[in-house]
């Protein structure tokens, strides 16, 4: 009866905070400041670790550390994808006052699709105790893919995805609002606004096969897994409009997206023989984040000072 009150004040919790914010906050469309996504930035922050303090209330330090973990985790992980975002926005030319709209329901569409891998992973792992090692696998393949992906760019006008959903869908090519749908004579058609979101949502699974596994090796507690898999990315809009212009110049950013990922593979296929602390997992990837924000700017700053 506990762990139905549980998820059923968040799914509430969850629920008012997102009425909050678009229906509220951001009703007005506009084009977000960096200030402002600064500010809102802090308040999910703040708001997750509100939540981190209740479960160690709740539940105790070992939880409460394990969400934390896997709350860091998923943000280093979404910061990957915002690069993403930012490129699809500008192939499908939306303005920048409706991106907020867009990421709003594109979350929305994260928050099922996540809870539904989640379950899905952790019933997989259950019936077959051998899948752990199958995302072990993954995820260093991950790793090695996305250290050889650096640095290439991303072609979405030729993507197959994108040129399926172009022939599947009626679209009216120079809308520039927000609607996702406009009735004209008779006859629907998508807009750039809804295309955009069905690619953003398809990224998102994509980028999920990831994280998914990644949370797995911190934390099999269904709850835990969720909560900090979806604080996570309840932040990551306003994350997109502080970083999404700056995250490109870290040119050691997917190296260490990479070694992350590497290492939580590592500890995943260890899990049977030797189980790595949870502190010491959250000191690798913090350090490694460190790591790499330094020697970037240490390289732009070495690369501006050969140009004068």
């Amino acid at each position: 009866m506990e762990t139905i009150f549980l998820w059923l004040g968040l799914i509430v919790f969850i629920s008012i905070l997102l009425v909050l914010d678009l229906g509220i906050f951001h009703r007005v469309p506009h084009v977000i400041s960096t200030r402002e996504a600064l500010r809102t930035s802090l308040v999910w922050i703040g708001v997750a670790l509100f939540f981190n303090l209740f479960i160690w209330f709740d539940k105790g330090n070992e939880p409460a550390l394990a969400f934390f973990t896997g709350y860091f985790l998923e943000k280093l992980l979404s910061l990957d994808n915002m690069f993403v975002i930012a490129v699809i926005f500008n192939v499908f030319g939306i303005a920048s006052r409706h991106h907020h709209r867009i990421l709003f329901w594109g979350v929305l569409g994260a928050i099922v699709f996540r809870l539904v891998f989640i379950l899905l992973g952790l019933k997989l792992i259950e019936t077959f105790s051998w899948s752990f090692y199958l995302f072990g696998i993954i995820l260093i393949y991950s790793a090695y893919r996305i250290f050889r992906k650096k640095g290439e760019l991303i072609d979405f006008q030729n993507n197959f995805f994108i040129l399926m959903l172009r022939r599947w869908i009626p679209l009216r090519e120079n809308y520039k609002g927000r609607r996702f749908f406009l009735h004209i004579n008779n006859k629907w058609f998508a807009t750039p606004a809804f295309l955009s979101l069905l690619v953003i949502e398809f990224s998102d699974i994509v980028f999920a096969i990831d994280s998914i596994p990644a949370i797995f090796a911190i934390t099999l507690d269904p709850y835990i897994v969720f909560t900090s898999n979806i604080f996570a990315i309840l932040g990551l809009r306003s994350l997109y409009f502080l970083l999404a212009n700056i995250i490109p110049r870290f040119y050691y950013f997917q190296h260490a997206i990479s070694i992350i990922l590497g290492f939580v593979g590592v500890k995943i296929l260890l899990v049977n023989h030797f189980k790595i602390p949870l502190l010491l997992s959250l000191g690798v990837m913090g350090i490694t984040f460190f790591i790499a924000i330094l020697a970037s700017i240490l390289r732009d700053k070495h690369a501006h000072e050969n140009t004068h």
